[in-house]
């Protein structure tokens, strides 16, 4: 007669039956704790949020966005020069962390605000002499930006890195595309918000 503690051989196939379903689902729920993990986090420091909050002119802006992805960039290419320049910048653009791939991720999203802001003023003022200049700015960054995230894909093996690392890329070179398109170029500088006519 068998112990009421002693698994039987019944119980013991639909336990061996259901190892390949528990694996599964562990893997699942590990697959969306990193997803809500992401989700979670956000891609830009509060002093950086501020910073785009003052600066509502469109180039003025777009400009604190290219200068957040980089500061993540430099500090997975450079550690060493991003903390010396940490301390310069602490006050003004707030500390930047997390794992590689949170900052891959936080590159890929800030590049992607970046590019909504251009085309929220396109709707609004598509006669705005500011967006080629915020365009061109943003595919200068893009230039820099792409080479140095290609060379890092390339020794990337860790999958969640990958996957961010990726997005990254692809926004970067979105935003290449769209300037070589638009024919954007360096006399798209030169361009200056349009005064506001203040009433008499």
């Amino acid at each position: 007669m068998n112990s009421p503690h002693t698994p039987t051989r019944a119980r013991l196939c639909r336990l061996r039956a259901a190892a390949p379903l528990l694996f599964a689902l562990c893997l699942c729920l590990a697959f969306t704790s990193v997803a809500t993990a992401q989700r979670r986090r956000e891609h830009l420091t509060p002093e950086e949020i501020e910073l785009v909050r003052d600066n509502q002119v469109l180039d003025a802006r777009t400009g604190v966005f290219i200068k957040a992805a980089e500061r993540r960039l430099l500090a997975v290419t450079k550690p060493a020069e991003a903390a010396q320049n940490a301390a310069k910048e602490k006050e003004k653009w707030g500390e930047v962390k997390g794992t590689r791939a949170q900052l891959f991720y936080d590159i890929s999203k800030i590049l992607d605000e970046a590019v909504v802001n251009v085309d929220d003023v396109a709707v609004h003022d598509p006669a705005s002499p500011l967006l080629r200049k915020s365009l061109f700015m943003l595919a200068q960054a893009a230039g820099r930006i792409l080479p140095e995230l290609s060379r890092l894909r390339a020794g990337v093996t860790e999958e969640a890195e990958a996957d961010q690392l990726d997005r990254a890329l692809e926004t970067a070179q979105e935003i290449a595309e769209a300037a070589r398109e638009r024919g954007v170029n360096a006399e798209d500088l030169k361009a200056k918000a349009k005064a506001v006519k203040k009433d008499n």
